[in-house]
């Protein structure tokens, strides 16, 4: 089967918005966000009642970006392009509140639609992280963490993924039970385990189906700098 051509900046920009869009549905569900954004999603509820103006996408970034410190002291190097992935994680928090803006509007009431709205933002986000993947514009620190940790270490990128999800899902817990009391599970439910669980698994398979689908090229002369070639 002749692949079809994908471009890297594409894939972008399409994983951008489906990561979000999946978050807001997941968020919509109330079965537990996803373990990679429990940590920074805890911290928007504890914070926002306090200072309104605080959003998710807001706490995103900022997470992030201590995110990007830790990255950098473990692995001892630093890169340009590093801070393209915070530009990315910065443009990520305004798509998401603009998902999160419109998830609102949709009835979500009833348990049929809270699990159509979970099963939908899982996928999302998988399909989300494994295009951008496939992309040499910095991603998400999430994702810049596991791809450079993974290739520092010579280690397969689904398991990694898998493991940074399982720590990410128990920092989420450890907040939830600090910020709103002991055994209180705040956006970290089931759903947060599940989804903590195959993840990894399924962004590799989704990866696998693009990979025989699509040939991915760039339409722009800017891999050099991105990847500090």
């Amino acid at each position: 089967m002749k692949k079809r051509t994908f471009y890297s900046e594409a894939a972008y920009l399409l994983g951008i918005l489906t990561i979000a869009l999946g978050v807001a549905f997941m968020e919509k569900a109330d079965f537990g966000v996803s373990m990679v954004v429990a940590p920074a999603y805890l911290l928007y509820l504890k914070l926002s009642e306090t200072w309104s103006f605080i959003t998710f996408g807001m706490m995103e970034y900022v997470f992030q970006a201590a995110l990007l410190l830790l990255m950098i002291l473990l692995l001892r190097k630093f890169r340009l392009s590093y801070l393209f992935s915070f530009l990315t994680a910065v443009l990520y928090g305004f798509v998401l509140d603009g998902c999160m803006a419109l998830t609102g509007l949709l009835p979500g009431d009833t348990l049929p639609l809270r699990l159509l709205f979970y099963a939908a933002g899982m996928l999302l986000c998988s399909a989300g992280v494994a295009l951008m993947f496939h992309t040499y514009v910095s991603p998400e620190v999430y994702e810049l963490f596991v791809k450079e940790l993974a290739s520092a270490r010579q280690w397969d990128v689904s398991r990694v993924k898998t493991f940074y999800d399982c720590t990410s899902c128990l920092l989420g817990v450890a907040l939830s039970f600090a910020f709103f009391g002991l055994w209180h599970f705040e956006g970290v439910k089931l759903g947060t385990i599940f989804c903590a669980l195959v993840n990894g698994w399924i962004i590799g398979k989704i990866g696998l189906l693009l990979d025989r689908r699509y040939e991915f090229k760039d339409a722009l002369p800017f891999r050099g700098f991105f990847l500090g070639k």
